[in-house]
């Protein structure tokens, strides 16, 4: 985690939200693999991981010496300001972001990064939402 221009060493994430978004991209991940991932310790992940699955968020399945998560995606968001969204189209949001991020070449440096508010993904669960037709509406 650098600090910006600002001055400042915040992100737009909590721990939490890095995990479970890593979490979401790779069910396989070992916590050591999270870990630097999200610039956290393992320790710190393992414990993220534990209110993860306490809260319902992820289900944590033995598959012989690994372990495989599973994320719940019809869990609500745990702040107020969110009240009645759904966790799980933030983050195929965000894991298709971050799949496509990835894989593709690195920008040239004068390269302006895409508004968000233009993708057509999140255009379309907008408009999803305002008909009402999204799981979480």
């Amino acid at each position: 985690m650098g600090s910006d221009e600002q001055g400042g060493s915040w992100t737009l994430l909590t721990g939490h939200g890095h995990v479970l978004v890593e979490i979401a991209r790779n069910p396989d991940a070992r916590i050591r693999d999270i870990s630097p991932v999200v610039d956290l310790t393992e320790r710190t992940v393992q414990g993220i991981v534990a209110d993860l699955e306490a809260a319902g968020y992820i289900t944590r399945t033995r598959m012989g010496r690994r372990t495989r998560y599973t994320v719940n995606p019809d869990n609500p968001f745990r702040h107020s300001a969110q009240e009645g969204l759904r966790v799980g189209p933030v983050l195929e949001l965000l894991t298709a972001m971050a799949d496509f991020h990835a894989s593709a070449p690195a920008p040239p440096r004068s390269h302006q990064p895409a508004r968000i508010g233009n993708s057509r993904a999140f255009d379309a669960a907008g408009q999803a939402r305002r008909q009402g037709d999204a799981p979480h509406a």
